[in-house]
Order: C-alpha cells, then sequence, then structure tokens
C-alpha cells in the first residue's frame, strides 16, 4: 500500500479499559506499514469520549480507519462523522442507532454473564469484580493477566448506559464487524443484530469480549482488510 494514501488506524477502547487493550494489535498493524494511533478515553460519558477520539482525529492530516472495541464501538459511531473517517470497525462493539441507548439494547437481551460481576463504588461509577474478570471477561486468557486487567480497569460512569448517539456514522460509511462469539460481557445475538443492521462485513471469531487480546492476529488481519478496501 502506498504510504502517502494509506489510512491511519484510530482504535477506541472499552469500557474499564484503556488504550492498552490494543497492545497485541498495534504491533501487528505497524508490522504491516499501517500507522496506528490509539485513544485514551476517560471512560466518563459518550460526550466526553467522543470529544477525546475527536481531538486524535484532528490531530491527523489524511484518511482514517476508525475502530472500535466493546464500548468504543458507541464512541466511534458518533465520533466516525468526521470526514476523515472512511471506514468503521467494530469489535465485540455497540453500534447503537440514533436514539438508542445502551442500556435499553442490553435489556433487550437476555443478561450475559459478566452483569451479575458489576459493582457500584456509590459515587456514579461502575467496575467488574475480579471474579467476572476471569471467568466472563477474560476467560480465554491466562488468570494472571484477567487479575491484572482487574486491577488496571478504570471505572465507567453509570450514566454512560443512558447515553444516545445523534447520527450513526455506520450509516453512511463502509464497515466491519467482528463477533466475538464466544462473548460473556456483550450478547453474542446482539453483535449479531448490530452487524446485520449495519450491512457489515461480519467476521466470526471462537473468543471471548477480549478478541483483541486473545486472537490479535486475527483482528489485525480484518482492520488492514478495511484499510486496504479504502486506500486510496
Amino acid at each position: 500500500m502506498d504510504s502517502a494514501t494509506t489510512p491511519i488506524v484510530v482504535l477506541v477502547h472499552g469500557a474499564w479499559a484503556d488504550g492498552s487493550s490494543w497492545r497485541r494489535v498495534i504491533p501487528l498493524l505497524l508490522a504491516r506499514g499501517i500507522a496506528v494511533v490509539a485513544v485514551q478515553n476517560p471512560t466518563t460519558s459518550l460526550a466526553d469520549d467522543v470529544a477525546a477520539t475527536r481531538r486524535a482525529l484532528a490531530a491527523i492530516d489524511g484518511p482514517v480507519v476508525l475502530v472500535g472495541h466493546s464500548w468504543g464501538g458507541a464512541v466511534i459511531t458518533e465520533a466516525g462523522n468526521d470526514p476523515k473517517v472512511k471506514a468503521l470497525v467494530y469489535v465485540a462493539a455497540f453500534a447503537p442507532d440514533a436514539g438508542e441507548t445502551l442500556g435499553a439494547l442490553v435489556g433487550a437481551y437476555p443478561p450475559p454473564p459478566a452483569l451479575a460481576h458489576i459493582v457500584d463504588d456509590g459515587t456514579g461509577f461502575l467496575k467488574l469484580a475480579e471474579q467476572g474478570w476471569i471467568e466472563d471477561v477474560a476467560p480465554d486468557l491466562p488468570e494472571i493477566e484477567a487479575r491484572t486487567l482487574a486491577a488496571l480497569q478504570p471505572p465507567l460512569a453509570a450514566s454512560t448506559f443512558g447515553d444516545t448517539v445523534t447520527r450513526p456514522a455506520w450509516a453512511s460509511r463502509p464497515n466491519w464487524y467482528i463477533v466475538s462469539a464466544q462473548d460473556r460481557v456483550v450478547s453474542v445475538e446482539l453483535e449479531r443484530a448490530f452487524a446485520a443492521n449495519m450491512k457489515a462485513k461480519v467476521t466470526e471469531l471462537p473468543a471471548g469480549h477480549l478478541s483483541l487480546l486473545s486472537m490479535p492476529d486475527d483482528v489485525a488481519g480484518v482492520i488492514a482488510e478495511a484499510v486496504e478496501a479504502v486506500a486510496g
């Protein structure tokens, strides 16, 4: 691919996580000659996270493929309306339509097991108990890694479950969706419904919610496919 026209990949992490979620995908993309930026979102509201992602986009001169994991899917659905964004990739991610809330979308399907491990700290922020990380978020990673992720997790504002997207970027851009077929955090059927609604190009992986850590080669491959598809 011509480096002058190859889109830069901007990676947006999910809830209870940070940009290091992409630490195994980033080297694989760099090795393919694809430039990468990982956003560090505060996970305090959809508006705050979209603003952080827009700042990252503003610093880039050229086309972008925007990638979101989990909650990051809602973020890219709003922030992806930036004209620099040429394609979207969703990784086990929320892809709401205009006016939809995550709370309503999650509630429309049987609750995934991880939801039973959400802990409210009494200040309007949520975390996941360590056992939830071991059993549900990262069951296909070594237990010590799951426990490390639990220790590192930032809190998520409970209000995010009521935030809404104004205009879904996926409606006007090519998009890809990676379904985690063994997901215990986001309903697998909800993931498939998102992909069908967007008419996305779908890849299903035999992975838990953190396919970007457990199957990084496959995730990087889909992202690279999106980059190649929209490169000038």
